[in-house]
């Protein structure tokens, strides 16, 4: 399991400062709560880890993942209330965020159900919280694609025309050893790409009957070994139909940088011996 303790740790320290001048002037130092976190709507859960970390102890009641409806309690923590008080925001915010994400996957991966496409993720991702926000893509059912610029060759077109074209960048790129995958725009360069050997194709900007009728070409000329990937425009309206093209897979850069955070709330109450 990856450790997200220094994400958590820059965060609190963010929020936090010096100390929380609102809750050390208005709450006993001694007082011992409980605090709940309640889902306010229906959602897919992700981002427990960082509860756990900001909370030790706290005691979990669904992990990352779970699908839930509104008025579910998600997790407890006790602690001095003032503590609770001070941690409250950054749990709320990683929580509501990263849940917000997995909720949006899943709507997308529930729109392709049945057609074998599978949904990726894609590196539009808020700077520095990357390894979250793609551990909530993966709660919410799509496939981690690239992590970064050192884990795979996906040849973009920048690189393209940087380079003179597909055939020389794809001719260097397969230099290296490593499965290339090309972007294309053209059937000219699907050609081009195909001809030497590329593990996979990204269809960019096309439309679901033109993306199929170029699906159907690369398959048929790589024996299926060549992958297809869709990208570039897909929305939840259009997701379905290019699911059903006969594509490999649809990467889809809304489910990070354009997911909506759900309604989480934390309620707080002393306890009294």
């Amino acid at each position: 399991m990856a450790d997200y303790s220094e994400l958590v740790a820059r965060a609190l320290a963010e929020d936090i400062g010096p100390g929380d001048v609102t809750s050390e002037n208005t709450v006993p130092a001694d007082l011992p709560a409980e605090g709940v976190f309640n889902t306010k709507q229906h959602l897919v859960l992700a981002g427990v880890e960082t509860l756990r970390i900001i909370f030790p102890g706290i005691e979990v009641l669904h992990e990352d993942g779970a699908v839930l409806d509104k008025g579910e309690p998600i997790a407890k923590a006790r602690g001095q209330a003032r503590f609770l008080l001070t941690h409250e925001r950054v749990a709320l915010n990683f929580l509501q965020r990263l849940s917000g994400i997995a909720t949006l996957t899943r709507a997308y991966v529930d729109a392709v159900t049945g057609t074998g496409a599978k949904i990726l993720d894609t590196r539009k991702t808020t700077p520095g919280l990357r390894v979250l926000e793609k551990m909530a893509t993966h709660a919410g059912g799509a496939i981690n694609h690239r992590m970064g610029l050192w884990d795979a060759i996906l040849i973009k077109n920048n690189h393209i025309d940087l380079a003179g074209g597909v055939r020389p960048a794809v001719e260097k790129a397969l230099q290296s050893g490593i499965p290339v995958e090309c972007e294309v725009r053209t059937h000219g360069e699907i050609v081009d790409a195909l001809q030497l050997g590329v593990s996979g194709l990204l269809l960019d900007n096309m439309t679901p009957a033109k993306a199929q009728e170029e699906i159907r070409f690369i398959k048929a000329e790589s024996n299926g070994k060549c992958s297809v990937e869709i990208s570039g425009g897909v929305t939840l309206d259009t997701v379905r139909a290019y699911a059903e093209t006969g594509t490999d897979f649809i990467s889809v850069g809304a489910l990070t940088h354009s997911a909506a955070a759900v309604d989480i709330n934390f309620r707080i109450r002393p306890l009294v011996a």
